[in-house]
C-alpha cells in the first residue's frame, strides 16, 4: 500500500508533459483579457517575458498582428518582429495564410499544420487555437 500511494503521488509530477486543448484555450483567453485588463504593450511584453499565465510545458503564447508579424512569443524571442505570412509547414501547407484568412473571419478558430516540438525536436502533427481581438491574432498550439 504504501509503494502504491508513493507511485500515485509521483505519477502527476511525471505525467502530463504535454499541454491540452482547454488548457490552450484557456491561456489564449487570458492573454486577450490582459489586454482589456493591462493594456496592449504591458500584456505583450508579459508574453514576450515568459509570464507563467503564458507559457507552461509546450503550450506557449505567440501573438501576431493582422498581417502575419510576429508582435509577442512566449518560446522564442527570435520570432518578434519577424513576418510570419508566408511560412508552411514541412509538407507545404501556407498555414499562416489559412491561420490570417481565417482571422479574418472568424473570432476564434483552429488550424493544423506541422511543426517542431520545442520539447521533443521532433517535427509533429499540431493544432493551434487562436482569437482574434484588438487587431491581434492570439495563439497557442498543442501537439497531437
Amino acid at each position: 500500500m504504501i509503494a502504491l500511494t508513493a507511485g500515485l503521488a509521483a505519477g502527476p509530477a511525471l505525467g502530463g508533459t504535454n499541454g491540452t486543448a482547454d488548457e490552450a484555450v484557456a491561456m489564449v483567453k487570458r492573454a486577450v483579457a490582459a489586454v482589456a485588463g493591462e493594456g496592449r504593450d504591458q500584456t505583450l511584453a508579459a508574453v514576450n517575458a515568459k509570464d507563467p499565465r503564458f507559457v507552461d510545458r509546450d503550450l506557449y503564447v505567440f501573438v501576431w498582428d493582422m498581417n502575419g508579424t510576429t508582435l509577442a512569443h512566449a518560446q522564442n524571442p527570435k520570432m518578434i518582429g519577424k513576418n510570419m505570412a508566408d511560412i508552411t509547414d514541412t509538407d507545404g501547407k501556407p498555414y499562416a495564410r489559412e491561420r490570417l484568412e481565417l482571422a479574418k473571419q472568424k473570432t476564434s478558430f483552429w488550424s493544423d499544420y506541422k511543426f517542431s516540438n520545442p520539447v521533443t525536436k521532433k517535427i509533429e502533427p499540431k493544432s493551434t487555437y487562436c482569437e482574434a481581438a484588438n487587431a491581434m491574432i492570439f495563439c497557442v498550439g498543442i501537439y497531437k
